[in-house]
């Protein structure tokens, strides 16, 4: 009886250290954005382009409008509500960046600890919940502190095959809109002299030059669209399909029966302990 007695001070003041090891110790430190500097690094850069994506699309439905008719009036339109879109990413990548230091925050200072106290619920009391309760806020506490870094990690590695497209979209639609910005400048500065002469060949050139102008902003809104696919997926779904394996693997850890073993089974199993008990 004395040697369980030893046994189970011994798990206590091991339950205790570690606890306050979780308290004071590691939960500072992962709690400090340095510790996250690389995947800040990675959100910070996704966040410069969706902000550089959104301006870019809003300066090129603004440049389409001066084009005469209706005739781009949809895709000065589509333009336009892609910023809409760019802003749910937008929102997506902040949440992240919050994400990365409240779940070390709560696994650290909140679920370790409980289950540091669970654990010796089931020393003191050997009733099997506690003990399987404990496991099973560990697993949680450890899954939501890695969902964030892994979405990271592998946006990361889908967003290398793509940077060099997305970064020619933003150069494209910013010389496009520039092009046509400079073309009404030209044009006003023409009209206001009131050269007569010019008129003619500038009604004879307006429908060829609109509708290469119109298919320059249709390549620019394909290209923002295809940008976008990638943002929303990179920074969207990737993190849902993480949440959603890792929701997997902590279901099937929990749904696993294991059988924490019982002081009567160690006392069976403990041929002294046994004998002390039989005299």
């Amino acid at each position: 009886m004395r040697s369980i007695f030893h046994s189970k001070v011994t798990w206590l003041i091991g339950l205790l250290v570690a606890a306050v090891l979780s308290f004071f110790c590691i939960a500072p430190h992962m709690t400090q954005p340095s510790t996250y500097q690389n995947s800040l690094n990675t959100l910070q850069g996704k966040q410069e382009t969706v902000l550089e994506l959104t301006a870019v699309s809003a300066a090129a439905s603004t440049a389409i409008t001066v084009l005469p008719g209706d005739v781009a009036t949809p895709i000065a339109d589509k333009l336009a509500d892609l910023s809409g879109y760019f802003l749910i990413v937008l929102c997506a990548i902040f949440l992240e960046k919050y994400l990365l230091t409240i779940t070390a925050s709560a696994t650290f200072y909140v679920l370790i600890p409980l289950s540091c106290a669970l654990c010796a619920a089931y020393i003191l009391s050997s009733k099997r919940f506690f003990g399987e309760l404990a496991w099973k806020i560990v697993c949680f506490g450890l899954a939501i502190v890695l969902i964030v870094p892994t979405s990271v990690y592998v946006s990361n590695v889908i967003e290398e095959t793509y940077n060099t497209s997305i970064s020619t979209t933003i150069e494209d639609a910013k010389r496009v809109t520039e092009e046509i910005q400079t073309d009404d400048s030209t044009n006003n500065t023409e009209e206001s002299y009131g050269i007569s002469g010019l008129f003619s060949k500038v009604t004879e050139g307006i429908s060829k030059a609109t509708t290469e102008t119109v298919d320059k902003f249709k390549r620019v809104l394909n290209n923002m669209i295809e940008a976008l696919a990638v943002m929303l997926v990179t920074s969207c779904l990737i993190p849902i399909l993480v949440i959603v394996f890792f929701t997997w693997l902590v279901k099937l850890i929990f749904g696993i029966n294991i059988p924490l073993p019982s002081h009567e089974s160690i006392t069976k199993a403990n041929p002294m302990a046994r004998q002390k008990q039989d005299d």
